[in-house]
C-alpha cells in the first residue's frame, strides 16, 4: 500500500497474519526484526510511494513484500526473482539472509532468479535449469558442470556458472555456441543435454527420491493463512484502510473539493429559491441534481479501490485474510469521510438554496445524501470484482448509473415511462427512485405554493405537488425511501463478496479447462517466449 511506511506495512502484516496469542508488542518486535534482516532499518519511517508520491526504490519494495512473507516463518516460501532492482551486494546480502532463515527455522526456499552473481549462485544447494517447457537439469548445483562439460559445454575459466548456462540453452538468440560442437543450433544443444540429463545417475535419483517420498503416510498439509481471529482481520484492516484513505489525496479529498464546488455553484444557481409557483419545478431539478450528479461523483474514487483490490488479491491469496474482514474494514473505515463530505458541502447546498429551514428536514437531506454516496461506492465496488482495471471500472459505473438516473423519475416521469422493461423492474431497481422521493418528501411536505393554473384553488400542497406534478409515491413515509437505499447497500457490499469467492472457486476450474485443451497445450510448445531462459534455484 503505497501511503503506508515500510514500519507501518510490516507491523500491520504481522498483526494481520500472527495469532492472537501474541502480543501487540511482540508482534512489532517480529515486523521491526524482519525488516532489519532485510536491511530496511533506515527506511522504516519511509513511505512506500507510488504514482503520486516518491518513495522506496523498486529494490527496497521488492524487500518489503518479502518481509511480509516471511514474518509467519512459513514451512515452504517461493520467491519470484528476490533479487531484480538490487545491487550484487544487496543481492548477496538479501539472498545470505534468506538462506539463513531457512537453516535457523528449517524451512525450504524456492526461488526463481534474475541473473545472479557468482557469490549468490553458491547459495543455493539445488539447481532447476527450464527451457522451452524441458527440464535440462534438476539436481544439486555442483553436479551441473558436469553435466554440461561432459557433452561439450565446459563452463570457461573466470565465468559466472549461471551466466553459462543461460547462454548455453536460450534460443531466443539463435547463433553458433562456440563450445566445441561447431555450429549445432541451440534446439539441439537443448535436446542433447536433455537427454543426458535423464540417462544420468542424478535424474535417477531425483525419481528414487520423489518414488520414496510419494510412498512416505503423512499427516495432512498445514493450510496456509492468517492465525488472527475475523475480529482481529476486521479492526486492522480498518485501520490500515483508514490510514490509507486519509493520506490517498485521490480517495476522499478530491472529491471532497469537487463537491465543495459543485455545491457553490448549486447554491448560487438556485439561490434563494422562495415559495413561488415557479420554484416547484427548481426544487425538483435542484434536488434531482443531488440524488443523481453529486452521488455520480462517488466514480472518482475507483482509481484508488482498484489499488486496493490488487493488494487485497494478492493478501488474500496468500491467505492474509477473508474477503469479509476486507468488506467490513473498507466499509467502516471509509464511513466518517463519506459523512464528511455529505455534511459539510450538502450544507452549502441547503441553505443557500433556502430548503425547509428545520434541522430535522436538514439533517434527512445529509443522511439520504450520505446513504445514496455509499451506494454508490458499493455499485463501484461490484463493478470492481467484475472489469479487470480502473478505465473500464469507470465506463462500466458510469454506463450502469447513467442508465439509472434516466429511470428515476425526474426525466420521465413514472407514469410515462414504457411498462416493459423500463417501468418494471428497471424502475424499482434504479436507486435514484427512492432518493429522488425521499429527498421530494422531505422537502415539498408540508409547504404550499400559489397556483398559477386557471380555474384552480388559489394555493397547492406540497402533498398535491408530490402526487400530481412529480407523481411520487405516497402509501409509505421517507423513511422508507432510506431504509430501502441502505438495504440496497447491504445488497451491493454481499454481492461483492459473492462474486469475489464465486470467480475463486471458478476461475481454477477454466484454468485447468483450458491447460487439458490440446489446443492451448500446442500454443504453449509454439510460443514459449515466457518460459525461454528462466531460471529457477532450490
Amino acid at each position: 500500500m503505497t501511503t503506508l511506511t515500510v514500519r507501518e506495512a510490516v507491523f500491520y502484516s504481522a498483526q494481520l497474519q500472527l495469532p492472537d496469542s501474541m502480543s501487540i508488542s511482540e508482534k512489532k518486535e517480529r515486523a521491526e526484526m524482519t525488516i532489519r534482516e532485510m536491511g530496511l532499518q533506515d527506511s522504516m519511517d519511509t513511505r512506500i510511494g507510488g504514482w503520486s508520491t516518491k518513495g522506496l526504490s523498486g529494490g527496497q519494495k521488492r524487500r518489503v513484500s518479502i518481509c511480509i512473507e516471511i514474518l509467519t516463518w512459513p514451512k515452504l516460501l517461493f520467491l519470484d526473482e528476490p533479487t531484480s532492482g538490487l545491487d550484487s551486494a544487496a543481492s548477496y546480502h538479501v539472498m545470505n539472509r534468506i538462506v539463513k532463515l531457512a537453516h535457523q527455522h528449517g524451512r525450504t526456499i524456492i526461488a526463481s532468479i534474475h541473473q545472479p552473481s557468482s557469490e549468490v549462485f553458491e547459495l543455493f544447494h539445488n539447481l532447476c535449469l527450464l527451457s522451452y517447457g524441458k527440464t535440462v537439469y534438476f539436481g544439486p548445483i555442483s553436479m551441473a558442470e558436469m553435466l554440461f562439460a561432459t557433452n561439450g559445454f565446459p563452463c570457461p575459466p573466470l565465468r559466472n556458472p549461471s551466466d553459462h548456462y543461460l547462454r548455453t540453452i536460450n534460443k531466443d538468440f539463435d547463433e553458433d555456441i562456440e563450445q566445441g560442437i561447431g555450429s549445432s543450433s541451440t534446439e539441439e544443444i537443448i535436446d542433447t543435454l536433455v537427454k543426458s540429463y535423464k540417462s544420468s545417475e542424478i535424474c535417477k535419483q531425483v525419481q528414487h527420491n520423489v518414488l520414496k517420498i510419494s510412498q512416505q503416510k503423512r499427516g495432512p498439509l498445514e493450510k496456509k493463512g492468517s492465525q488472527a481471529s475475523f475480529i482481529t482481520q476486521s479492526i486492522v484492516l480498518t485501520k490500515r484502510s483508514f490510514i490509507n484513505m486519509y493520506r490517498d489525496l485521490g480517495y476522499y479529498w478530491l472529491r471532497f473539493a469537487i463537491y465543495i464546488a459543485l455545491c457553490l455553484c448549486v447554491g448560487t444557481i438556485f439561490h434563494d429559491i422562495g415559495l413561488t409557483y415557479g420554484s416547484i419545478q427548481a426544487r425538483g431539478s435542484m434536488l434531482m441534481f443531488v440524488a443523481a450528479f453529486l452521488t455520480f461523483m462517488a466514480i472518482g474514487g475507483f482509481p484508488s479501490f482498484v489499488e486496493d483490490m490488487k493488494i487485497f488479491g494478492r493478501e488474500r491469496l496468500n491467505g492474509h485474510y477473508g474477503v469479509g474482514a476486507f468488506v467490513i474494514g473498507n466499509t467502516i473505515s471509509s464511513i466518517p469521510y463519506l459523512c464528511f463530505i455529505s455534511l459539510i458541502p450538502g450544507a452549502l447546498a441547503y441553505y443557500l438554496v433556502g430548503l425547509q429551514k428545520s434541522f430535522d428536514h436538514f439533517i434527512y437531506f445529509v443522511i439520504l445524501l450520505f446513504t445514496s454516496t455509499m451506494l454508490v461506492e458499493s455499485i463501484m465496488m461490484t463493478v470492481a470484482s467484475v472489469v479487470p482495471n480502473y478505465l473500464m471500472g469507470i465506463i462500466t459505473g458510469a454506463g450502469i448509473q447513467g442508465i439509472m438516473i434516466l429511470n428515476g423519475g425526474f426525466f420521465r416521469l413514472p407514469d410515462d415511462l414504457p411498462k416493459p422493461f423500463w417501468r418494471y423492474p428497471m424502475y424499482y431497481i434504479a436507486f435514484h427512485k427512492y432518493a429522488n422521493q425521499g429527498f421530494y418528501k422531505n422537502e415539498f411536505e408540508g409547504l404550499s405554493f400559489p397556483n398559477n393554473q386557471v380555474g384552480g384553488p388559489p394555493t397547492i400542497t406540497g402533498d398535491e405537488v408530490l402526487r400530481s406534478f412529480w407523481q411520487v409515491e405516497m402509501g409509505y413515509s421517507k423513511w422508507i425511501d432510506l431504509v430501502i437505499l441502505f438495504g440496497m447497500v447491504v445488497v451491493y457490499r454481499l454481492m461483492f463478496w459473492g462474486i469475489i469467492i464465486t470467480v475463486e472457486k471458478i476461475k481454477p476450474l477454466i484454468k485447468d479447462y483450458m491447460a487439458a485443451s490440446p489446443k492451448k497445450s500446442s500454443m504453449i510448445l509454439e510460443n514459449p517466449s515466457s518460459i525461454s531462459s528462466q531460471l529457477e534455484m532450490l
